[in-house]
């Protein structure tokens, strides 16, 4: 293999806007993220729902296709 040709390894830090922090190994200096599980709506249980019911009645009313009831 040729010298010096390959990028330093080594320890870094992953930080999340919210402030949580990992230390782990890669070829990057700290790395800066904007969402991770701890504060992702999805994990927390803040996540919304959208009303899919709601938008396929639309869609019908616009476009005049009657529901089968």
């Amino acid at each position: 293999m040729k010298k010096d040709i390959h990028p330093k390894y080594g320890s870094t830090k992953i930080i999340c806007a919210c402030g949580e922090v990992w230390e782990t190994k890669s070829t990057r200096n700290d790395i800066k993220v904007g969402i991770c599980a701890k504060c992702h709506p999805f994990f927390t249980g803040k996540q919304k729902f959208i009303d899919t019911a709601g938008r396929v009645e639309r869609f019908r009313q616009r476009y005049g296709i009657k529901s089968e009831q």
